[in-house]
């Protein structure tokens, strides 16, 4: 026995750093007492399949094949707004202002005060400096540059959520970190003091510099290591000020716990909502562009309101789908519905009260897409004009 603990102690010292920390202790005894960990895991809100549905062998086709890989990238140099000291310096004039970096990375301004969602500044979305999804556009800004930060917001461990070097760079500042139930072992294992920390189950909330956070559900998993027993939760976050409120989805798949987050906590100045790396292999895991919308739609009553920021797309690579698609996707989806929708830069602040930021920048550098959605929508439209076509001649006889 004393031998293979110290045969499982010498592969734990050889654990890349990135992969960070096991929950251990009196948060691995929180994780067992909560309602959300069941038969050793995390569960989600509703069923979700979290491995790839269909066949792996079609899957990686398409993943690997020649032509899609050349569409899931931009063509050109993506166009990255360059954002200033002096344009994060400014108060924004409503009390509200978001800045895009890429990917889920948000900065957002509320009521005199700062939080930075998801910052990930890394080369890579990988545990591995030389291999793994690669930058599509460089960082609109140095981390350095951002200025005081008065809470970073983490929604999972996943490597394009939580960047070790980012984290490394943050822990020497003082800002606190929010994150999920059991992700505060990465942190402390990267430096950050457990003084720090704000670590939540559903439905906790803390406050930070007068502002408050609260963990919410989300469809999604974790882990960051190779066993990846999901012993770190995942979650979506609902931040309030004096004034304002904004929504961050995090990584999730559609599920009807968008309406009870919007009734309890809505309606919401501005949503930040992930509408990219779907895939018909995992429909549960992550939404597409239009159930994204209805994700909004569904946090604010049922009815457009606020201004929604489409995330989680156009700084890497992480499914088959085109590079643009989620963007004309998210448009087209939003204008159905009558919803405002921002379309920023990377980089580009706005305030969501405002003008939004419309303009299709990724066009310029995109192939052509399809746009399937509006096909289908279409036929759509036919089916259900000659239902109502048939109805009104049976009532006619």
């Amino acid at each position: 026995m004393t031998g293979f603990r110290s045969l499982r102690s010498g592969l734990r010292s050889l654990r890349p750093a990135s992969f960070g920390a096991e929950p251990t202790g009196e948060r691995l005894a929180r994780i067992h007492r909560s309602p959300n960990f069941a038969d050793g895991r995390f569960t989600n809100p509703v069923g979700a399949r979290v491995g790839p549905l269909g066949s792996k062998v079609e899957f990686a086709k398409t993943y690997f094949r020649k032509e899609e890989r050349i569409r899931r990238a931009p063509s050109g140099n993506v166009p990255v707004h360059p954002t200033t000291l002096a344009d994060l310096a400014r108060p924004p004039a409503s009390g509200l202002r978001l800045t895009w970096m890429g990917h889920s990375s948000v900065l957002a301004e509320i009521d005199g005060r700062r939080v930075l969602f998801d910052p990930v500044w890394g080369e890579r979305c990988s545990p591995f400096a030389f291999a793994g999804p690669r930058r599509l556009h460089p960082a609109p800004v140095p981390l350095t540059a951002l200025g005081p930060v008065d809470a970073v917001v983490i929604s999972h461990d996943h490597y394009d959520h939580l960047d070790l070097p980012t984290i490394k760079a943050l822990a020497d500042t003082d800002t606190v970190f929010a994150v999920p139930l059991g992700v505060g072992a990465h942190l402390e294992h990267w430096g950050v003091a457990p003084d720090r920390l704000r670590e939540l189950d559903w439905h906790e909330r803390t406050e930070i510099s007068g502002l408050s956070l609260t963990a919410t559900p989300a469809r999604h998993f974790c882990g960051r290591g190779l066993r990846n027993e999901q012993h770190t939760l995942w979650a979506s976050w609902v931040v309030a000020g004096d004034e304002h409120r904004v929504y961050h989805s995090g990584d999730t798949g559609y599920f009807p716990g968008f309406g009870d987050i919007g009734a309890e906590h809505g309606p919401f100045d501005a949503t930040m909502i992930q509408i990219g790396a779907y895939s018909e292999y995992w429909p549960d895991i992550h939404m597409t562009p239009e159930e994204g919308v209805q994700a909004h739609l569904d946090l604010q009553g049922g009815r457009p309101h606020g201004a929604l920021l489409p995330i989680h797309w156009g700084t890497f690579n992480l499914a088959p789908h085109p590079w643009a698609e989620p963007g004309e996707w998210t448009r087209y989806a939003a204008e159905q519905a009558g919803q405002r929708v921002a379309s920023p830069r990377p980089g580009e602040p706005f305030e969501p009260s405002g003008e939004l930021p419309g303009e299709a920048w990724w066009r310029p550098v995109s192939a052509p897409i399809a746009q399937p959605w509006r096909l289908r929508s279409e036929a759509e439209d036919v089916a259900v004009a000659a239902t109502r076509g048939g109805l009104d001649l049976a009532r006619e006889r």
